[in-house]
């Protein structure tokens, strides 16, 4: 508690009220986390604090000990899928992830909620439960925002493996394959990875695009 009271007198201005000292409090827990995890190194501050805010008003959410982050704004080239350890504050998993094959090519630059669009969704998505399917093992999303990403499980947007997925992809096309809208992980980590963050856990999916941080209650509430 002393720590607590320190971190405050030092950082925040004497002026501000109550409710504006929790937000700062808030703001300066998340800018720690982002240093302490690393994430500082693979991950914009921006998304990250995105990410952090709309877990904690993620009530589906049931294991908020870990996160997982999408980082659509990058190109499939780069490892954008970020398994993070908010307890033990270090990244679990970093490796690369395809978008949607109407989504973009190298990059992923539109996105829909559409069943038939073969497009990426953005947003705050909860993990379920697990399956064997065309895929193989596979893990079934259930997005948490009206009109952005709540179709995803009619559309059957799962985590799955891919053989497209792979730096020897890229090598030979300058980019991965792409997925008809699930966002598909490397055949070496992806059931590893699948275990980890399954039953109950959070994956924002970050992309540039306007009309998301607009029409996002969750970011916006």
């Amino acid at each position: 508690m002393l720590n607590i009271v320190l971190i405050i007198r030092l950082v925040l201005p004497l002026y501000l009220h109550p409710a504006e000292i929790c937000q700062e409090v808030q703001d300066i827990d998340i800018r720690s986390i982002y240093y302490e995890t690393g994430v500082n190194n693979v991950l914009s501050f921006d998304v990250f604090e995105l990410a952090m805010k709309g877990l904690q008003k993620t009530d589906q959410v049931h294991d908020k000990t870990i996160i997982t982050i999408i980082d659509y704004s990058e190109p499939s080239s780069q490892e954008r899928f970020f398994v993070i350890d908010l307890v033990n504050k270090h990244i679990l998993y970093k490796t690369l992830v395809a978008h949607g094959r109407n989504s973009g090519e190298e990059k992923a630059v539109s996105f829909s909620n559409d069943a038939a669009s073969l497009k990426s969704s953005l947003g705050f998505y909860v993990t379920a439960e697990t399956y064997n399917g065309k895929h193989g093992y596979s893990l079934c999303l259930d997005g948490l925002e009206p009109g952005i990403n709540d179709n995803a499980r009619a559309r059957s947007i799962v985590i799955h493996g891919a053989d497209y997925v792979s730096t020897g992809f890229i090598e030979n096309y300058g980019r991965l394959g792409r997925s008809w809208g699930c966002p598909a992980l490397p055949l070496d980590v992806y059931k590893e990875i699948i275990d980890r963050i399954s039953n109950g856990s959070c994956i924002f999916i970050y992309g540039i695009d306007p009309e998301y941080i607009k029409k996002s209650k969750i970011i916006n509430e």
